[in-house]
């Protein structure tokens, strides 16, 4: 399968050490199934650092998350288990020990959800709410080991 970074950039090597914290699933590289989403990404980046938009593509084959020798994380759907999830690695905790981690993406509001939810402006219900992508589920590949990166061959 084809997987999709959007940014102001392009990826010739990956290196974790660019990555940025308190990210959904924690400092680590991340894809999407969805070129369009990827796109938005690409093109909010380039509103923000300047630069182009940059769509870079990688292989990945699926089966890999099958693999027992790596961390996997999988959330098949939003849930409270995910929105928790999301809240502790946004919220500083980097709670990611994961390889690699597979779930929908939040929308670009976490933050001020985060702080409607911490002063009680809004339940966890409605915090996991708001926190869905507006545009649908959509979801998002978190590779956060060089040994998950092993696993992405970039598309030519």
């Amino acid at each position: 399968m084809i997987l999709y970074h959007g940014s102001n950039t392009t990826i010739d090597k990956i290196d974790l050490k660019k990555s940025k914290p308190n990210k959904d699933f924690g400092k680590g590289f991340y894809l999407s199934e969805d070129e369009e989403q990827a796109i938005e990404m690409a093109k909010y980046k380039s509103s923000i650092l300047g630069g182009d938009i940059v769509i870079t593509k990688f292989e990945f084959n699926p089966e890999v998350l099958k693999n027992t020798s790596l961390k996997i994380k999988i959330f098949p759907e939003y849930s409270e288990e995910w929105a928790d999830f999301v809240l502790a690695n946004r919220d500083g905790k980097e709670v990611c020990n994961f390889d690699i981690v597979y779930g929908p993406i939040a929308n670009d509001k976490v933050g001020v959800q985060i702080r409607k939810l911490k002063d009680g402006s809004i339940n966890k219900e409605e915090f996991m709410n708001r926190l869905k992508y507006m545009k649908g589920i959509t979801f998002q590949y978190y590779f956060g080991s060089e040994i998950a990166i092993k696993h992405l061959k970039k598309y030519e």
